[in-house]
This record gives structure tokens, sequence and C-alpha cells, in this order.
């Protein structure tokens, strides 16, 4: 069976989510949204109407709403598997979504689905460390080889390699803010608090996820760098410099999650 509108993402993104939340704001479409998701199966126009004691064609105009913002999904069925003669009914049922809203934004879901592969893969003689590190490169090198395939950009130089990273990195709530031609600062951590609770492990992951990303995009001349520094993403990414990766000086200052839990930049995989 075909619905009229395709599922939403079970990730929408920040926009959608906003949207989405806005579309329940009215009482009576969060009502009719609550009546759905309880009722465990596809309800009819005229079922929500008599729940919300409205009229049908309001409870259409309501429900039509909830279609459009991604929370409900719609098609032609009869209810119960019960046929009847003539046309279907439209029937509505909850859509696979998951509301999220972070201002700034986290994104904790990328962190989880990490350790969980992580834990599933550990390869014998490997500890959880380097596992979660292993895991978290080999899965931004597969979101890099994924948009190098759909935009197939050729020879990339560093500042193509950072235009083709924004996208990817707004989509995760990184903020990227362009510094200079070769040079990308991430004004947002999307796994705070989770990297201040353990920086050596979240930060060393990120670092990893974003590096693997550059690897699958066959970036060039571009380095993800760790260079931890008071309210931004404990990465950036920057031209190549031919050495170590080395921390920022501005790092050491206060409200970094390195200084607050006595961790320092070398701690995190870097040389001093």
């Amino acid at each position: 069976m075909t619905s009229d509108l395709t599922p939403a993402s079970p990730q929408p993104s920040a926009a959608a989510s906003v949207e989405a939340v806005s579309v329940l704001a009215d009482d009576l479409r969060r009502t009719m949204y609550d009546f759905i998701r309880r009722a465990h199966r596809p309800v009819t126009r005229e079922e929500a109407a008599g729940d919300a004691g409205i009229s049908v064609k309001l409870a259409a105009f309501h429900l039509d709403k909830l279609v459009a913002a991604g929370l409900l999904r719609s098609r032609y069925d009869s209810p119960g598997g019960i046929r009847r003669v003539g046309r279907k009914p439209k029937v509505y049922e909850p859509a696979a979504m998951d509301i999220r809203i972070n201002i700034p934004e986290r994104r904790a879901d990328v962190l989880a689905e990490i350790l969980v592969d992580a834990v599933l893969s550990e390869e014998p003689g490997e500890d959880a460390r380097s596992a979660a590190l292993r895991t978290a490169r080999h899965r931004g090198e597969e979101l890099g080889a994924a948009e190098r395939a759909r935009s197939r950009p050729g020879r990339l130089g560093p500042e193509r390699s950072l235009t083709l990273s924004e996208a990817m990195l707004e989509q995760h709530g990184f903020e990227p803010h362009r510094e200079a031609p070769t040079e990308l600062r991430l004004l947002n951590c999307p796994f705070h608090p989770l990297a201040a609770r353990s920086p050596e492990l979240v930060c060393g992951i990120n670092h990893a996820f974003l590096d693997g990303f550059l690897t699958g995009l066959e970036a060039t001349g571009i380095d993800a760098v760790l260079a931890p520094r008071p309210g931004r993403c404990c990465v950036e990414l920057r031209a190549a410099s031919g050495g170590h990766n080395a921390p920022d000086p501005a790092a050491d200052g206060p409200g970094i999650c390195t200084k607050e839990h006595g961790t320092s930049p070398a701690d995190l995989g870097t040389t001093p």
C-alpha cells in the first residue's frame, strides 16, 4: 500500500524538528496526535474527530497538518482489515519521527551508535577504547566516501576539501566557521556534555571520526587537529603542516573540557 506522503526520516533535521514542535503547539493537534499514538493501529478521520469532539472536516484539516509536518503518515486502507464496498477510508498512524530539539545541537545518538558498533565488533586483544576509536574512524570514512560518491569532486585541494566538509559538519551540529580559506573552526561540540565527563574518550572519538571523514573524502592538504578552545569543539580542520597535530596555544584557558577534568591536551592524543 502506498502512502500519499513519504514517511519522515527517523532523524529529521533541526529545522524539521522545530516545525514539528510548532505544529504540536496547537492543543487540538497535540490531543489528536496523542490519541493516534495511543491507538497502536491506523485511525480514521471519523475516529479522530469523535475523540476530539470536532467535525470530520476540521479533523481532516488538523490531521493533514500533522502529516505535512512529518508527525503522521496517511494512506487509504480498511481499518481492522474489514473489507468495505467503495473507496477505502483515509487512515492515519504515527510516522517514524524522533523529535529532538537542542540549542545548541547535541548528537548523542551518533556517539551511542559508534560505541554500540565498537562493542559488537571488538577484536581479540583490543581494548574498549581502541575499538571505539577504530569504529569512529571507520564510520567517518564511510561518511566521507559516501559524500565523495555523491558529489564526484575529482581531486580535492585544501579549500575544496573544507567546502565539501562544511555541509556534513553543519548536519552533525558542529556549527562550522571558516576562519580562513584553509581553516575551519567548529563552534559547537555536538557531544557535550558527554565530552566534559570523559574528554579523553569522547574527544578522541570525535577526532578519529573527523579524521576518518577526511580520509574517506580523499581530502588532500587538510588535517583534523586536536585544538580545544573554551566553548568550542576540540577539533579543527586546517591546512596540513607536515608535522604532528599540535594543540593550539589558546587551548590553555578556563572553561575547556581538558582543564575542567584535569586532562592535558597530550592525554587526548596530541603532542605537546
